[in-house]
């Protein structure tokens, strides 16, 4: 296992966010995470995780109904935008 650098290490407590890497050969980019949540990350795709995408997106189209967010009852939705509040 490799481990962080002094500066990626102080990075990382500086901003309190993600250390964002990018590979000078590739320019290609990376993300660090704590374990933890990379962990949690992990949990919600797997097949035996209570929560699973795929049935939300069932979900979702009964909600939307056939005409999605262009049926007329949606449209509270975008009413309750809060970037559209006076």
């Amino acid at each position: 296992m490799n481990t962080l650098t002094e500066e990626q290490r102080q990075a990382i407590k500086a901003d309190g966010e993600p250390l964002r890497l990018i590979d000078p050969e590739t320019n290609e980019e990376y993300v660090v995470i704590r374990a933890a949540v990379f962990d949690r990350l992990q949990g919600m795709r797997a097949d035996d995780s209570p929560f699973n995408p795929r049935e939300a997106y069932v979900l979702a189209e009964k909600v939307f109904g056939p005409a999605g967010w262009d049926d007329p009852a949606m449209d509270i939705y975008n009413d309750l935008d809060p970037r559209k509040q006076p």
